[in-house]
């Protein structure tokens, strides 16, 4: 192994070459553009990664397609809008077969106080980060998730302080690579 294979396995451990062989120096400068600030133009965009506007048009509906940029949204401040209580709750289900797992990741999906579900290996089966306007909704919604089918217990924790919320993928590391 080279001293610059080494010097990556220890910055980036089995991840710089994990980044699709199919993204180039540009497409990753575009990917990380848009994750900056995704209401950027394609004027804009083009120039930032040295490129006329037509190809990095063309570029961008190429990682659209591929499935590289899943969409755009803007990132509200729950607080702002009223839900001051953010929670994770991690939940135990007392079936872990197929049919089962689907119908949880159902009931999840139509609740409107999840905003993330993660299945996990492990003690825990799935971690949810729910957001409410107060403690009182909160609870009504654990009193719910509780007597879902097949759940056999939930323990939540209450966020403090939010120390790191970052969305993006970190394509530094790659681009370091």
């Amino acid at each position: 192994m080279s001293v610059a294979a080494i010097a990556d396995e220890v910055r980036c451990p089995g991840i710089c070459n994990r980044v699709s062989k199919n993204l180039d120096e540009i497409d990753l400068k575009i990917l990380s553009e848009i994750q900056a600030d995704g209401r950027i133009t394609n004027v804009e965009l083009a120039r930032r990664v040295g490129i006329s506007p037509p190809p990095c048009l063309r570029r961008v509906r190429t990682l659209e397609e591929a499935g590289y940029i899943q969409g755009y949204r803007g990132l509200l401040d729950p607080r702002l809008l009223g839900f001051d209580v953010t929670v994770f709750a991690s939940v135990h289900l007392s079936s872990q077969a197929d049919g089962d797992l689907r119908a949880f990741e159902d009931f999840v999906r139509a609740e409107p106080l999840v905003r993330e579900c993660w299945m996990l290996s492990g003690e825990v089966d799935f971690i949810l980060k729910c957001v409410a306007p107060d403690m009182a909704t909160f609870q009504d919604f654990v009193t719910h998730l509780t007597a879902a089918p097949n759940v056999r217990n939930v323990r939540t924790s209450l966020v403090l302080h939010n120390s790191k919320n970052d969305a993006a993928v970190p394509l530094e590391l790659k681009a370091a690579g």
